[in-house]
C-alpha cells in the first residue's frame, strides 16, 4: 500500500491494486488544488461535492456517486468547499 501526501497534507490518498487495475482512495480537504497526471484517470466521488476544471473546459460540479474523466498528460484543477472522498482508477497504469 502506498500513501501519497500533497499540499502539506491537505490531499492524501492510499494506493491499492484492484480488479480494475491500480487505484487510489483519497480525501481532499477544503481548498483549491492544481494537479498534473500521466495516465487517464476515472474519478468517482464517494462523498461530498467537488468542482473540477478539466483542460479546455469550464468548471463543473461533481457530486457523490458521479464520475469525471481526466485525459492523460493533463493539467487540471479541483476545488472542495468541504471534505471530499474519492476513488481514482488509472487506465493503463500497472499495479504497484
Amino acid at each position: 500500500m502506498k500513501h501519497n501526501v500533497y499540499f502539506d497534507g491537505k490531499v492524501q490518498s492510499l494506493g491499492v491494486n484492484t480488479e480494475e487495475g491500480y487505484a487510489t482512495v483519497g480525501v481532499i480537504t477544503p481548498g483549491k488544488y492544481s494537479f498534473s497526471n500521466d495516465y487517464e484517470e476515472h474519478v468517482i466521488i464517494i462523498t461530498g461535492t467537488l468542482k473540477v476544471k478539466l483542460p479546455g473546459e469550464g468548471w463543473k460540479t461533481v457530486k457523490r456517486n458521479e464520475t469525471y474523466v481526466v485525459p492523460s498528460k493533463s493539467l487540471f484543477e479541483v476545488e472542495a468547499g468541504a471534505d471530499v472522498a474519492y476513488i481514482c482508477y488509472y487506465k493503463g497504469r500497472r499495479a504497484e
